[in-house]
C-alpha cells in the first residue's frame, strides 16, 4: 500500500523507541536502538532513527472538508480515494451525512500527524477505527501516531491489525520497537526471524535490525548486540551512506561505547557527523566521548650485541687462577762473630 502519510519516525536506533523513549518513557535511560536519540538519550525501544519521508497522494478535495483538529481553519488534505471510499464503504450502515463526517475525521488525523499533533491524531483516528476496523489505512495511522506518541500498547494493537488486514511487513520495525518498549524481547525475536524469511526492503531490513540489536544490548548482550550489526555490513565506510547506512553508524557506535570501545565509537560518530551533521544528537555524543588521545610512538627495544643475539655462541669458561705458592721461609742471619 503506498505511503500517504508523513513516516518520519521518531529519531534508534538505537535509537533503541528511540525519539519518543529516547527523553522520556521507556527509553529514557542510557541503558539504543539501544542507543542514544537526538534528544540525547540513547534511543531505546519505541522509535526507529527517523525513515524516508514518503509523499501522500494528491486527490481533488471533496466538497464541505472540515477544519484541522484543533479547530482551525486551515482545510486538511483530502485523502486519496480509495482510502476514502474504504471508509465508506466499512460505515455503509450509517447514514451518508455520517459517512462524510468519518472521512472528515481521517484527514483531521492526518493533518494532525502531519504536524506533529500524535495525541490528537491518536483520538480522531481511534473514533474513526471504531466503526471502521477493517479499513487497514485507518490502523496504519493510529498504530504509527501512537507509536510516536509513546502510546506502545496502543501502537501494538493497530500495527498487528494492519499487518493482519495486509500482511504487509513495512510497519513491522515498528511494531518490534513497541514490544521492546514494553519490555517483550521474545516478541521482537520473533518478528525479526519471521521478518527474515520474508525479503522485505533493505530500509524495513536495516530498521528492523536496529531493533533487533537494541533488544540484544537491552538484555547485556553487548557483543551479541555488535556482531548482529556488523554481520550485516554496517560497519563499512561508505563514500556516498543512505539514510540507513547512517542510521546503523550510530546505531553501532552507540553499542561500541556501552561496550568501552569508545575508539570504534568515535570513529562511527565522525562518521555520521560527516554525512549528515545534524542527525540526531551526534555532536553531543563525540563532544562527551572527549578528544581523542594521541598515540604514543612505541620505543624500539635496545639492539643486543652480537654475542648475546647469536644462539650459537657459547660463553668461555673463565680460567681458574693458579694457587699461591706459599712464601719460602728465611733463614735466620747467623751469630755474629
Amino acid at each position: 500500500m503506498d505511503r500517504w502519510v508523513r513516516d518520519d519516525r521518531p529519531d534508534d536506533g538505537w535509537d533503541d523507541g528511540r525519539a519518543e523513549r529516547t527523553g522520556q518513557t521507556a527509553r529514557n535511560s542510557r541503558s539504543t536502538t539501544g542507543s542514544r536519540s537526538p534528544s540525547g538519550t540513547r534511543p531505546q525501544a519505541g522509535t526507529r532513527l527517523g525513515a524516508a519521508t514518503a509523499s501522500r497522494s494528491r486527490t481533488v478535495p471533496r466538497p464541505g472538508a472540515g477544519t484541522g483538529p484543533s479547530g482551525s481553519s486551515r482545510t486538511p488534505k483530502p485523502l486519496p480515494p480509495e482510502v476514502a471510499a474504504d471508509i465508506r464503504r466499512a460505515a455503509d450502515t450509517a447514514t451518508a451525512h455520517h459517512r462524510e463526517v468519518l472521512v472528515g475525521k481521517m484527514e483531521d488525523a492526518v493533518a494532525a500527524y502531519d504536524r506533529n499533533r500524535f495525541q490528537d491524531a491518536v483520538r480522531l483516528g481511534k473514533q474513526v477505527a471504531a466503526e471502521a476496523p477493517a479499513v487497514p489505512a485507518v490502523r496504519q495511522l493510529v498504530g504509527l501516531a501512537a507509536y510516536r506518541a509513546g502510546k506502545w500498547r496502543e501502537a501494538i494493537r493497530q500495527l498487528e491489525a494492519y499487518g493482519e488486514l495486509t500482511d504487509e511487513v513495512d510497519e513491522v520495525p515498528a511494531l518490534m520497537d513497541s514490544y521492546r518498549a514494553v519490555g517483550r524481547p521474545k516478541k521482537v525475536a520473533d518478528l525479526w526471524t519471521d521478518l527474515r524469511q520474508r525479503s522485505p526492503e533493505p530500509e524495513v531490513l536495516a530498521e528492523a535490525r536496529i531493533v533487533a540489536a537494541g533488544t540484544l544490548g537491552d538484555r547485556g548482550d553487548l557483543p551479541g548486540a555488535i556482531d548482529l550489526l556488523v554481520a550485516a555490513g554496517a560497519a563499512k565506510a561508505l563514500r556516498n551512506p543512505s539514510d540507513r547506512h547512517v542510521r546503523q553508524w550510530y546505531a553501532l557506535a552507540d553499542l561500541y561505547e556501552r561496550a568501552g570501545d569508545l575508539p570504534k565509537a568515535r570513529e562511527l560518530f565522525l562518521r555520521v557527523v560527516r554525512a549528515e551533521p545534524d542527525a540526531y544528537d551526534v555532536v553531543a555524543r563525540l563532544d562527551a566521548l572527549g578528544p581523542d588521545s594521541p598515540r604514543r610512538p612505541r620505543r624500539r627495544p635496545a639492539a643486543r650485541s652480537a654475542k648475546a643475539a647469536s644462539p650459537t655462541t657459547k660463553a668461555v669458561p673463565a680460567t681458574p687462577a693458579k694457587p699461591t705458592e706459599p712464601a719460602m721461609p728465611t733463614e735466620p742471619d747467623g751469630d755474629k762473630l
